[in-house]
C-alpha cells in the first residue's frame, strides 16, 4: 500500500526548536533494492517517496560492510577501528575461526559490547531532555548492553541476536518483544510499536530509532506477496543463469526473488504506516525523518537473495556493494523536496549531524569521527576528506580482510592476506573491474601511506598469518563454490515453480489461533 507524504516546501530558514527525530534503520538493505535508486524488480513506493521529500544521497556509505561494526558507528560517530567493533558480535576469532574456516589468516578479537563510556547518540539527546525510543534490532552486546542500558528509554525487540530468532511471524524469540497472536508479522508489530510511541509523545521532543530485522535472513514472507512478485518475474525475460563466481564464493547477478521481494514490500509498507501516522499527528514540519541501511545488499553468503550491480559484491565485501546504502534526510526547514548531493558521507556522520540539527549540545566523551552533514542539507559543501574502512575478518558473504580508503573518485584496497593493493577510479569504474595499481603506482603508493597511517592513528587491530595454512585448502574452497553454484541455480529456479511452498503455514504466517 502506498501512503502519500506530506512534502515539505520551500525550506524555511531554519529548523524548529528541538524537532523530533525518526532514525529508521533496515539490515542488510543495499542500495539497488530501492525503486528510486534502480530497482525494476522491487517496489518500495513509500521509501520512493520519502527519498524525493528530502534530500538523497547518491553517495551514502556505512561505515562497515556488515552490520555491529556499522550500528555501533551510527551510535557513536566513531569507526569501527576506534570503537573496537570490527565484526558482527558473536563470529569466531583467532585460531579456531581458521580451523572451521580453513584461512591464511588469523583475525583478531574485537569489542563484544557498545562501550559504557561512550556517549551514544540516545544519551546525549535524553540529556538535552528527548524522550528516547527503541524499536528491532540491536545486536550490540549482550544483557547489561541492552539498549536501555545505553540511553534508550524504551526498549522494543532489541537484545543480542542479529537476526529475527523463530521467523518473521509470530511466535517469535525475544525477551524484549513477546509474540503477537499466531502469524503477526514481525515487521509490522515493529511498526506498530513506534506508532503508539508517538501517539503517546506529540507535546514533547523525542528520538524514535526504528531498527527493522527485515530485510536480514531467514528470507521469509506471505503466500500473497510471493505469489505478486513470483508473477512479475515469470512476465520478464527467463534467467537461465542467476549466479557467478566472484573470487571465492558464488554472487546473485539478478533480481527475481519472490520472496526477498515480498520481505522488501512488507517492510516499504511497514515505513509507510510511521511515516503516514507523523503526517496524521501534524508533526511531519517538525520532525527529521533519516533512513538508511547497516551495509549493502546479501549478494552472497548468508541468503544469496539479490544483486546489486552494476555495484560489485555485496555485504560482507570490499568492493562498493557492500558499503553503498540508501541514504535519504528529510529536514523540515532545511531541505526541499527532491534534493540530492552526491558528496561521499559515512555511517560515522549521523552522530554529529543529528546533534546538530536538534540543538543538542551535550558534550561527548569519545572522539567523534564524522561530521555533521548541516552544511549539505543545507545545500552547502563539505572540506574535502578521505574516508576509511577496515575489516580485518573474513565475511559469511566471501568478503576478504582488508582495509580501504576512498579519496576523491580514487579507491584503494589493501589485501592483508599477500598485502597486495588495488585502485579503483570509481568516477570512470564504479563496477571496480579495472584495477589501476599497477599505471597509477604514485597514486596508489600515496594512498596506502595515508591509509596506514590512519590505521596506526586509530589502533587498528591486524589479522595474522595462519601458521597451519595448507594451500591445498584453496582448491577444496573453489570446488565446493562451484557446488554450491550450481545448487543455487536449481534452489533459485524452483522459486518461480507456480506450485512452490516452503510449509504448509508460509513461515508461520497463515496460522490461526488453536
Amino acid at each position: 500500500m502506498v501512503f502519500p507524504l506530506a512534502l515539505p516546501a520551500k525550506p524555511a530558514v531554519e529548523l524548529p526548536p528541538k524537532p523530533n527525530i525518526l532514525f529508521i534503520l533496515v539490515d542488510d538493505y543495499g542500495i539497488k533494492d530501492v525503486g528510486v535508486e534502480g530497482s525494476k524488480f522491487y517496489e518500495t513506493p513509500n521509501i520512493d517517496s520519502l527519498a524525493r521529500s528530502g534530500m538523497r544521497f547518491t553517495q551514502g556509505y556505512a561505515a562497515c560492510s556488515v552490520c555491529s561494526p556499522s550500528r555501533a558507528s551510527i551510535l557513536l560517530g566513531q569507526y569501527p577501528t576506534r570503537h573496537g567493533i570490527t565484526d558482527w558480535i558473536g563470529e569466531d576469532v583467532g585460531e579456531k575461526f581458521a580451523r572451521e574456516r580453513h584461512t591464511k589468516l588469523l583475525v583478531p578479537d574485537y569489542v563484544r559490547n557498545l562501550p559504557a563510556t561512550d556517549t551514544t547518540l540516545a544519551e546525549a539527546f535524553k540529556q538535552a531532555g528527548y524522550t528516547t525510543f527503541f524499536a528491532g534490532k540491536w545486536h550490540l552486546g549482550s544483557k547489561g548492553a541492552w539498549p536501555e542500558d545505553r540511553g534508550f528509554d524504551i526498549n522494543k525487540g532489541g537484545w543480542d541476536a542479529g537476526g529475527p530468532e523463530g521467523g518473521y511471524y509470530a511466535p517469535w524469540i525475544n525477551p524484549n518483544l513477546p509474540s503477537g497472536p499466531p502469524g503477526q508479522s514481525l515487521t509490522q508489530r515493529l511498526a506498530d510499536e513506534t506508532i503508539s510511541f508517538i501517539e503517546q509523545n506529540t507535546n514533547r521532543p523525542f528520538l524514535a530509532y526504528l531498527a527493522f530485522y527485515a530485510v536480514h535472513g531467514p528470507i521469509q514472507t506471505t503466500q500473497p506477496l510471493w505469489a505478486k512478485y513470483r508473477a512479475k518475474a515469470a512476465a520478464g525475460p527467463p534467467n537461465k543463469k542467476r549466479f557467478e563466481i566472484d573470487r571465492t564464493l558464488p554472487v546473485r547477478i539478478v533480481q527475481d526473488n519472490p520472496i526477498y521481494a515480498g520481505l522488501i514490500d512488507e517492510m516499504d509498507n511497514a515505513v509507510g504506516r510511521v511515516l503516514k501516522k507523523i503526517d496524521d499527528l501534524g508533526l511531519a514540519t517538525n520532525t527529521v525523518v533519516v533512513f538508511t541501511s547497516d551495509n549493502g545488499g546479501v549478494v552472497s553468503g548468508d541468503s544469496f537473495s539479490s544483486s546489486q550491480l552494476p555495484y560489485r559484491g555485496g555485504k560482507g565485501r570490499q568492493w562498493e556493494g557492500g558499503t553503498r546504502v540508501p541514504l535519504y534526510i528529510r529536514a523540515p526547514g532545511l531541505t526541499a523536496a527532491g534534493s540530492t548531493c552526491d558528496t561521499p558521507v559515512s555511517g560515522i556522520d549521523y552522530f554529529p549531524t543529528l546533534l546538530e540539527l536538534a540543538g543538542v549540545t551535550a558534550a561527548p566523551k569519545q572522539t567523534v569521527d564524522g561530521v555533521s552533514l548541516v552544511p549539505l542539507l543545507k545545500g552547502g559543501r563539505l572540506p574535502p576528506r578521505p574516508l576509511f574502512w577496515h575489516y580485518p575478518h573474513y565475511g559469511n558473504q566471501g568478503g576478504e580482510p582488508s582495509s580501504i580508503i576512498r579519496s576523491g573518485d580514487w579507491k584503494l584496497i589493501h589485501y592483508w592476506e599477500d598485502g597486495h593493493n588495488e585502485l579503483y577510479n570509481l568516477a570512470a569504474d564504479i563496477g571496480e573491474r579495472h584495477d589501476l595499481a599497477a599505471t597509477e603506482t604514485n597514486r596508489a603508493a600515496a594512498l596506502w601511506s595515508q591509509l596506514q597511517a590512519w590505521l596506526k592513528e586509530t589502533d587498528a587491530k591486524i589479522p595474522q598469518p595462519n601458521p597451519d595454512y595448507k594451500p591445498a585448502w584453496a582448491e577444496q574452497q573453489r570446488q565446493a563454490a562451484l557446488k554450491q553454484k550450481e545448487n543455487l541455480e536449481k534452489q533459485n529456479a524452483e522459486f518461480l515453480n507456480p506450485s512452490w511452498r516452503p510449509n504448509p503455514t508460509w513461515w508461520k504466517s497463515q496460522q490461526t489461533p488453536d
